[in-house]
């Protein structure tokens, strides 16, 4: 295949394949009863098989991988007690507040796809406060069904009979899952919409609630605290101006609502266990930031630099 390939089979559009770096990556057009629920779809699989170790830094998403070649070594969350995954395949994982490392022996083929922690409410059909900083099989949170349709997909080398398969089975599940509550869903848009910079007792407010109750509600459905989040979302909005390289680090803290620059500087350690100029610097592949030498470093990623 070559760059910027297409496959017409879609029934959604048409599926474009095109190698970045390391990668080979696959997107079409979302389907329209997902679209509200998405912040990424990709298929991907590796030009050369490489094995590689890298970090998986907090998006504010959650995210469903379905692997369908070689599954990872090990998923370890950094700063929790048993922590390790050991060998996992397809999985999912809940919202996180600290970062975790991944090792993998190369080969990888997977669809990585990321959720608004509202959707993935509605989606997985389960409190998301059960999935906070969890890497779990497939299968433990969509049920049986889960295997056969990895195994299905992995069958197929057909990438729009693989995105149609999967996008069937979250329809589903979407329409028979939860409603959101209205007043969790307000207090997201409010916190999100500005990059975690709103005072909790202003959203509380707002929403008309009290503080304890929204945090309780807010927390089974979102999957972190209130203030958790908001610390995940001003995490996420300064490494998005980092990656633009066209401010200071001081003009960063006073933009995402630091104290200052040491303050920026701790958070990056609690929540990416690196500094700014490190991750700026860093390799990327999909979903991650390269660690060590064995990771190839022609792969890149996008979701790592969001």
């Amino acid at each position: 295949m070559v760059l910027g390939a297409r496959d017409t089979t879609a029934g959604t559009g048409a599926v474009e394949i095109a190698r970045l770096g390391g990668l080979w990556r696959v997107t079409r057009p979302w389907h329209p009863g997902l679209r509200p629920h998405l912040r990424s779809y990709v298929g991907y699989w590796e030009a050369v098989p490489t094995p590689y170790e890298a970090r998986l830094v907090p998006t504010g998403c959650a995210t469903l991988l379905i692997s369908l070649a070689e599954p990872f070594t090990q998923l370890r969350r950094l700063g929790m007690r048993d922590g390790g995954s050991g060998s996992i395949g397809s999985l999912v994982v809940g919202l996180e507040d600290r970062p975790a490392i991944c090792t993998h022996p190369g080969g990888q083929e997977a669809i990585r796809v990321e959720f608004t922690p509202l959707g993935a409410y509605r989606l997985f059909g389960m409190p998301m406060s059960e999935l906070t900083n969890l890497a779990v099989e497939i299968r433990d949170v969509l049920g049986p069904g889960a295997g056969e349709l990895v195994e299905r997909m992995a069958a197929t080398r057909d990438w729009a009979a693989r995105f149609d398969l999967l996008d069937a089975v979250l329809l589903d599940r979407l329409g028979l899952g939860p409603e959101p509550t209205p007043e969790v869903d307000q207090a997201w848009q409010l916190l999100s919409g500005s990059a975690g910079a709103i005072p909790i007792a202003r959203i509380a407010a707002e929403v008309g609630w009290s503080q304890g109750y929204l945090i309780r509600r807010f927390t089974q459905q979102i999957g972190l605290t209130p203030k958790a989040s908001a610390r995940v979302l001003r995490f996420r909005r300064a490494v998005t101006l980092l990656g633009r390289g066209t401010a200071s680090l001081a003009e960063i803290s006073t933009a995402c609502g630091f104290y200052d620059q040491a303050h920026l500087n701790r958070e990056f350690r609690a929540i990416a266990g690196t500094t700014p100029g490190r991750m700026v610097a860093a390799r990327r592949i999909e979903g991650a930031v390269a660690l060590t030498r064995s990771a190839n470093s022609s792969k890149t990623a996008s979701a790592a630099a969001r």
